[in-house]
C-alpha cells in the first residue's frame, strides 16, 4: 500500500481548489443559470454584485472535502498500477499505457462516494447570486454556509439528495481522470531526457496543465448535465424527471452546443490547477518517499 499517495494527493487537492475555485464558481453559473451568458459577463456580474466574496462562496467545505478525493484518486491510481504490474509478474517492465487508463478510470470511480456529496453543497452555494451585503428589502441567501446546506439537504430531499447527480458525475470522472492520467504519462514520457526517470519540474508543470485540459474536454458535458441536476428544483420549480430527461430536454431546448457551453473556461481553469496539482504531488511524494525520485510513478 503505498500510502505516501493518498498524503500528497490530499495536500495537492488543497491547493488545486484554492487556485481554480473563482472560475469554478463563474463556470457553474454559466452552466446552470441563463442570466449568464459568458465569461466576461458573469465575472463583471457577479463582481459587481457579490463582490469578491461571490467568487468564493462556498469554498470551506469543497477545500475539505476535495482534498479527501484527491487523496482517494491519487492513493487508488498508484495502487492500482501496482497491483496490475503485479498480475503480470515481476520483470515485466513499467506499467503499460492500458494499465495506466485503466487505474485512472479506477481511481475516478473510486472517490464518487467521497465527492458527491461535497460537489452538490459546492454547486449550491455557487449558485446563489443574492448577496449578504444587501438591505432589508433584498432578498438573502437561502443557504447559510455549508452546514446549514448539507442539513437542508438533507431535511428537505434525505439523504439521496446528497447523492442528486452522481451518475453524470461518475461518467464525468471515470473517463475523465483515464485520460488525466494517460495524458500525463505520455508528456512526462515524452518530455524526460534518456538517462533519467522524470523531465525536469518546468515539464512537470506542462504536462499537468495539459492534462487536465485534457480531462475536462472529456468530461464537460457530463459535468453540464451533473450541474443541472443538482440544481434542479433548488432555486423553483423541478425541470428534470432524471438523467436521460435532462439530456434530451437540454438538447431540445438549447442544442447540442450547450454541452460545451463552458469548455473554454474549464481548459482556462484546468491548466494552471493541475499543473499546481501535479507538482505538489510530485514534490511532496518524492519528500516522503525519501529521494528526489519517489515521484516517478510515469509508464
Amino acid at each position: 500500500m503505498h500510502i505516501a499517495d493518498f498524503v500528497s494527493g490530499s495536500f495537492a487537492g488543497a491547493c488545486g481548489v484554492a487556485v481554480g475555485y473563482p472560475l469554478d464558481t463563474v463556470k457553474v453559473r454559466i452552466q446552470t443559470q441563463k442570466q449568464f451568458t459568458g465569461l466576461w459577463q458573469c465575472t463583471v456580474a457577479t463582481f459587481s454584485k457579490e463582490g469578491v466574496h461571490g467568487f468564493f462562496k462556498g469554498m470551506s467545505f469543497p477545500i475539505t472535502t476535495i482534498s479527501m478525493t484527491s487523496s482517494v484518486v491519487f492513493g487508488t491510481y498508484r495502487n492500482c498500477l501496482q497491483c496490475l504490474s503485479q498480475a503480470r509478474g515481476d520483470g515485466c517492465g513499467p506499467n503499460t499505457k492500458l494499465e495506466v487508463f485503466l487505474s485512472g478510470l479506477v481511481a475516478g470511480i473510486a472517490q464518487i462516494s467521497v465527492m458527491s456529496p461535497g460537489d452538490i453543497v459546492k454547486v449550491r452555494l455557487q449558485c446563489q447570486t443574492e448577496s449578504k451585503r444587501g438591505g432589508t428589502n433584498i432578498p438573502k441567501p437561502r443557504y447559510h454556509g455549508p452546514v446549514h446546506c448539507v442539513l437542508s439537504i438533507i431535511k428537505e430531499e434525505g439523504i439521496m439528495g446528497l447523492y442528486r447527480g452522481a451518475l453524470p458525475l461518475m461518467l464525468r470522472d471515470g473517463p475523465s481522470y483515464a485520460t488525466y492520467f494517460l495524458t500525463y504519462a505520455y508528456i512526462c514520457e515524452w518530455l524526460t531526457e534518456n538517462g533519467k526517470n522524470r523531465p525536469d519540474w518546468s515539464g512537470v508543470m506542462l504536462a499537468g496543465g495539459i492534462a487536465g485540459m485534457a480531462a475536462w474536454t472529456i468530461g464537460t458535458p457530463m459535468d453540464v448535465i451533473k450541474a443541472r441536476l443538482q440544481m434542479d428544483g433548488a432555486l423553483g420549480m423541478k425541470r428534470y424527471n432524471g438523467f436521460y430527461h435532462c439530456i434530451t430536454e437540454t438538447v431540445r431546448t438549447e442544442g447540442v452546443g450547450v454541452f460545451f457551453r463552458s469548455l473554454g473556461i474549464n481548459c482556462l481553469r484546468a491548466f494552471p490547477v493541475n499543473m499546481v496539482v501535479f507538482v505538489t504531488y510530485e514534490v511532496l511524494t518524492g519528500f516522503l518517499r525519501g529521494g528526489p525520485d519517489g515521484a516517478s510513478f510515469r509508464v
